[in-house]
């Protein structure tokens, strides 16, 4: 049986006491528009983003990275984007892709994303603007691909994503930071904040991860995709790793 803070807060988020919170979050969502001819267009909208946020799991999926404090803020403010971490969510959901688990390469996964553009984009979330595909930089006159760059309008930076069906490995690890290194240097404009690197990923090896990016830039983040709405016993047992993660280091 768990103890403390962190067992009590795995609890607190997932009780049913506190749904109340989760539908604060989700009401402050829906955005308003006073004039008239814009009204129904933005409710429609306001509640067709509603909806999937609250099938995908939205509120959990931000909130597992915060403390109580965190969670209320989030609850009454809606998500704030300070910080690069801010972004990230865990896992994130492509159940509107419409296909099996199994994926034939990367290329098919990054093709289907482009052309569910739109629905990509609000599950990135808000700030995010798509720059292009397989951008190519040149480094030494050997040409590299980054499969999809964002720029973000409100941290200021580039958003480098690297798609992987398989598990990450340690060179995939080190390539993004190649990426991220050629767009601070020559692709960055005056203004700009350094580069978010995200490798998305179906399976995850924390341990791997950790050793690879050690001493690294810390804005490199590892994230998992899923591509089915998620449930709530796959939320607790993700909630009680990460809960169960902070108690051992705590």
């Amino acid at each position: 049986m768990e103890h403390g803070h962190i067992g009590r807060l795995r609890d607190w988020i997932l009780s049913a006491r506190n749904h109340q919170i989760r539908r604060q979050y989700y009401g402050g969502s829906i955005c308003w528009s006073r004039h008239p001819s814009r009204l129904w267009s933005c409710l429609y909208a306001g509640l067709k983003r509603l909806k999937r946020q609250k099938a995908s799991a939205l509120f959990l999926r931000l909130a597992t990275g915060k403390d109580k404090e965190g969670i209320l803020k989030l609850a009454a403010k809606g998500q704030l984007i300070e910080q690069p971490t801010d972004i990230l969510r865990d896992p994130y959901i492509f159940e509107f892709l419409k296909i099996p688990e199994m994926l034939p390469s990367e290329t098919h996964l990054e093709t289907l994303l482009c052309n569910h553009l739109q629905q990509f984009l609000l599950e990135l979330g808000k700030g995010f603007t798509f720059v292009g595909r397989q951008y190519r930089i040149t480094i030494n006159n050997t040409h590299y691909r980054v499969d999809l760059v964002f720029y973000h309008r409100i941290l200021r930076c580039f958003v480098l994503i690297d798609l992987k069906i398989n598990d990450v490995r340690h060179h995939d690890i080190g390539q993004m930071n190649l990426y991220m290194g050629y767009f601070a240097s020559e692709e960055n404009a005056e203004g700009d904040n350094p580069p978010i690197g995200i490798i998305l990923t179906k399976d995850k090896d924390e341990l791997l991860v950790e050793y690879a990016t050690y001493h690294m830039n810390s804005q490199l983040f590892v994230q998992k995709y899923q591509l089915y709405l998620p449930n709530e016993e796959e939320l607790r047992r993700e909630l009680e790793m990460i809960c169960l993660t902070g108690k051992d280091n705590g």
